[in-house]
């Protein structure tokens, strides 16, 4: 293999190296958003269960309150996880077009560096969804807390 190729291949894989690390971080943001989203709808049934056996108005909607606060959790993080599955196409797009410019000679411009930045683009479109979800987590919780708290006082 000549020099000049060899040079060319290692400075292709080292172009492809950036996406590679973007795709691995992006692909734990999902695993996370993935047991997020199965923690909320395992709540939501334990709320939907409550709810069926509740004969006091007020805490019926208390628990419709909740169960309106899970529905939007569940939005954001699915919103959040689609976020995170169009990074993951931006990167791999990436990579597939820093070696195919190579290949063509470099004549595809500023493709590969525009899916570079729409593929971060989407993951922090992804951390601010999480994290607003993150949000209404701790105010659920603190809620849940509260009213716990304010119940077994009156006992």
């Amino acid at each position: 293999m000549p020099q000049n190729l060899a040079l060319t291949h290692y400075a292709i894989l080292t172009a492809m190296l950036a996406p590679a690390f973007f795709l691995t971080a992006t692909a734990s943001l999902l695993m996370s958003a993935n047991t997020r989203l199965a923690r909320i709808i395992d709540r939501t049934r334990v709320l939907l269960k409550d709810l069926a056996a509740a004969d006091d108005p007020a805490e019926s909607d208390l628990l419709d309150q909740r169960i309106a606060l899970q529905r939007r959790r569940t939005l954001l993080v699915m919103r959040g996880s689609q976020c995170l599955y169009l990074a993951i196409s931006f990167f791999v797009g990436t990579s597939l077009t820093v070696a195919a410019d190579s290949l063509l000679g470099y004549r595809l411009g500023a493709a590969p560096t525009i899916l570079a930045v729409l593929g971060v683009l989407s993951m922090f479109a992804a951390s601010i969804l999480l994290a607003r979800e993150s949000a209404l987590a701790v105010k659920l919780v603190n809620d849940e807390m509260d009213h716990a708290h304010a119940r077994a006082r009156r006992r």
